[in-house]
C-alpha cells in the first residue's frame, strides 16, 4: 500500500499530470463561457433575424400513444438545442485551433533561436579548403 501511495504521489507531482489537470479545469470553465456567448449573445440576434425564433424552443413533437395505462407526456425531439450545441462546438474547436496554432508558432520561434549558428571554420580548415579548390582547378 505504501508503494502504491508513493507511485501515486510521484505521478501527481509530475508536471504532465498537473498541467493536464489545469487544462481540464480551464477547459471546463472555457466551455461554460462559450456556451454563454452562444446562448446569450449569438443566438438571440440570429433568432430575431429569422423572425423572433428562440432556438431552445425549436422541437418536433412526436405523436402520443396511449397504452391504456394512463396519459403519457408527449415526447419531443429538441433540435434547437442540438443546433446550439453544434455552434458551441464549432466555436470551441475554432478557439482551440487558434490556441494550438499560436503555441506552435511560439515553439517554432524558440526552436529557431536555440539552433546554434554554424561554426566558423578555423584558419587550418580555410587553408585546406583553398588547397582543395586549387587542386580541383588543376593549378599547382
Amino acid at each position: 500500500m505504501k508503494n502504491f501511495l508513493n507511485e501515486f504521489r510521484e505521478f501527481a507531482i509530475k508536471g504532465n499530470a498537473v498541467d493536464m489537470a489545469v487544462g481540464v479545469i480551464i477547459g471546463g470553465a472555457f466551455g461554460k463561457i462559450v456556451t454563454s456567448i452562444v446562448n446569450d449573445i449569438i443566438m438571440p440576434p440570429i433568432g430575431w433575424l429569422i423572425g423572433g425564433v428562440n432556438f431552445k424552443d425549436l422541437k418536433a413533437t412526436l405523436p402520443s400513444v396511449d397504452f391504456g395505462a394512463g396519459t403519457m407526456s408527449q415526447a419531443t425531439i429538441n433540435y434547437g438545442n442540438f443546433i446550439q450545441t453544434l455552434i458551441d462546438f464549432a466555436i470551441i474547436a475554432l478557439c482551440v485551433f487558434l490556441l494550438v496554432k499560436a503555441i506552435n508558432r511560439v515553439t517554432r520561434r524558440k526552436e529557431a533561436e536555440k539552433k546554434p549558428a554554424p561554426p566558423t571554420p578555423s584558419a587550418e580548415e580555410r587553408l585546406l579548403t583553398e588547397i582543395r579548390d586549387l587542386l580541383k582547378d588543376g593549378r599547382r
